[in-house]
């Protein structure tokens, strides 16, 4: 899908568009009114700021409108109501308010372009079901709920995001910032201490189901735990158990041995 983002903020633009090619999105840039308005494109679907360098967003907007249907999602630090109410009546589809996060916007140019696209057969097929990951784990994205061995498991908010955001690629090293960018925040700044809390609470949760492995200085990996491993760790288990027994039994036996020796 081929986008075209009107955004003056170098910073803002640059983590935005990474975001947006991750998930497999064109992303053609431009810092200006006049230059998203000499955009010859083609694009699908258009992200446009309202506070612009050249001209207010709002009369981009509207141009754009007369010229045609593209979607216009307005991306603003503007949250007064009037500027959201205005945007939308003056043709654009969708108003996203700064900070925003990549998966977001990503979710309402979805939205839009679900209701501008006329529905084909394949739209009123039965949904798809959750996806699976090994033999215990499932992860249902529409219903944003995960399993273990059939089990629902119970995960705060950004657990789920996260867990989500790593099996879209299983095996993919991920850098902390991919990641930060993904489940918190585009425009996030500061310390990246919760990313390693919440790692450590799915790796609690989800055990013998998935490895979350850590790359010193880059990220993390996320592996699915293999039907031998989980075997194996359960045989191991058990094997574990004998030999604590085993080990209790010759404890008694050694102990009854003093006894007797003490009787005589």
């Amino acid at each position: 899908m081929r986008v075209l983002l009107v955004e003056d903020d170098e910073p803002v633009a640059e983590s935005l568009r990474r975001g947006l090619k991750r998930y497999g999105f064109e992303v053609e840039w431009v810092s200006t009114g006049t230059a998203a308005l000499e955009h010859e494109g083609p694009y699908d679907v258009v992200l446009l700021d309202l506070g612009l360098p050249d001209t207010d967003g709002l009369d981009v907007c509207k141009t754009l409108r007369e010229r045609g249907d593209v979607p216009i999602i307005v991306i603003s630090a503007r949250s007064d109501e009037t500027d959201r109410v205005v945007g939308l009546e003056i043709g654009a589809d969708d108003y996203v308010s700064k900070p925003f996060g990549v998966r977001e916007v990503i979710a309402r140019i979805r939205a839009v372009m679900r209701r501008v696209q006329p529905r084909s057969p394949a739209a009123d097929a039965p949904a798809a079901g959750p996806d699976r990951y090994g033999t215990r784990l499932t992860v249902d994205r529409k219903a944003a709920r995960v399993h273990l061995d059939g089990e629902e498991v119970a995960l705060a908010p950004k657990e789920y995001d996260l867990l989500a955001f790593l099996t879209e690629e299983p095996g993919a090293l991920m850098s902390r910032e991919q990641i930060m960018e993904a489940v918190w925040d585009a425009n996030w700044f500061g310390p990246t201490k919760t990313l390693d809390v919440h790692v450590a609470a799915l790796r609690r949760k989800l055990a013998g189901a998935i490895a979350i492995e850590a790359v010193r200085g880059v990220g993390f990996r996320l592996e699915i735990v293999k039907d031998e491993d989980g075997i194996e760790g359960r045989a191991n288990g058990e094997h574990g158990g004998e030999g604590r027994a085993n080990g209790q039994n010759g404890a008694a036996g050694r102990v009854n041995g003093e006894n007797g020796a003490a009787g005589s």
